[in-house]
């Protein structure tokens, strides 16, 4: 409920603002809004929080080492599990060159690209986080059950993260379409939406992925390794970003708003970086397992085969109205791919059958 309340303030805001036709006046209505909505999502929770904890009495006590634990690990954490964001937030600055358009387009860019990341590489992260930071044992148990771990948790997060960046390559302007194309957001913007998107996908994958390695290395309490490489790929991002967005559109004779597309993909190879460096360093610890490459394989074709038929549908809907056309698009391709990894024997797939059934 609460993430429902924040946004609620934000909508609430906005329609009672008496200016909201006024751009600048509904932005600020909306940034009035986040703030109210910040307050709201947190005090939507407290009186479950009370009822669970009843003698619960805030206290500063630095000197356990529980505290001291938390204190120290909050920093190097923050960094490396915000490094999305901190890229996102870069690659907005260096978009700044290029004209207002290119950050905008960035900025819608980014909300979808950020969806799958936190929806699968996020949640699946967190969720095995406590899973693996509870084994106990020999070392050799303890790093038995961290790779039956990340073998779970690295197939299912590329079974949903797979079709996700096929989406963005091939159905990317017609996903912006159905969300933003009204008023002022016209075809044409969905379209320069649909290439960022589309240099976004490069690095999907990596990304989140990446963050279940980073969860395992938390569980064997190092916090400091998945540090390092956040930097690492903060700093790639910064080089690269500039590079692809500034100097080269012009060398290759194109518009330099093309730049923003630039910055997605080289943030995406600075992903990858980051990605393989985590994996290097758990594969010399525990022997930690990668996604088999025939899995992936076998994702990518179901993948590929719902996007051929998905295109088939758009190349002959092209006046349809953006939300009915993202409908008749979407649809198939996301019932191929499940039909199609179920029929290769997935487990992934035949248990969100088994859910739906249910």
């Amino acid at each position: 409920a609460a993430p429902v309340v924040w946004n609620l303030a934000i909508i609430v805001t906005v329609i009672l603002s008496p200016s909201r036709n006024d751009v600048d006046a509904a932005a600020l209505a909306a940034a009035i809004g986040a703030v109210l909505g910040s307050a709201l999502q947190f005090l939507v929770q407290v009186p479950r929080v009370l009822t669970l904890v009843r003698h619960f009495r805030p206290s500063v006590n630095t000197r356990s080492p529980e505290v001291r634990a938390v204190l120290g690990n909050f920093g190097p954490v923050f960094v490396s599990r915000g490094v999305v964001q901190l890229s996102a937030f870069i690659d907005t600055i260096i978009a700044s060159f290029l004209g207002k358009g290119p950050v905008a387009a960035l900025g819608v860019a980014q909300l979808l690209y950020t969806l799958p990341v936190s929806l699968f590489g996020m949640s699946v992260s967190a969720a095995e986080l406590p899973a693996m930071s509870s084994a106990t044992g020999s070392e050799s148990e303890i790093a038995t059950a961290l790779r039956a771990r990340l073998e779970f948790g690295l197939r299912r997060i590329a079974y949903f993260v797979v079709p996700s960046a096929a989406a963005f390559l091939a159905f990317g302007g017609v996903i912006a379409g159905a969300l933003f194309q009204t008023g002022r957001f016209t075809a044409a913007d969905s379209q320069f939406v649909w290439v960022i998107l589309a240099g976004s996908a490069v690095g999907l994958l990596a990304a989140t992925l990446g963050r279940l390695y980073s969860s395992a290395y938390y569980a064997l309490r190092d916090t400091r390794t998945p540090l390092r490489f956040a930097i690492l790929r903060v700093a790639l991002t910064t080089v690269l970003g500039y590079l692809c967005a500034i100097p080269l559109p012009g060398l290759l004779g194109l518009d330099q708003r093309w730049g923003a597309a630039g910055l997605t993909a080289s943030a995406g190879i600075a992903g990858w970086v980051e990605y393989l460096l985590l994996k290097r360093g758990l594969e010399r610890r525990i022997a930690a397992p990668g996604v088999a490459p025939g899995y992936l394989l076998r994702l990518w074709a179901a993948a590929a085969t719902g996007a051929l038929l998905g295109l088939g549908v758009w190349s002959v809907t092209p006046d349809w109205h953006p939300v009915l056309r993202a409908v008749v698009v979407l649809g198939p391709f996301g019932l191929t791919y499940l039909a199609i990894t179920a029929a290769l024997g997935l487990a992934e797939a035949r248990s969100l059958i088994r859910r739906f059934r249910r």
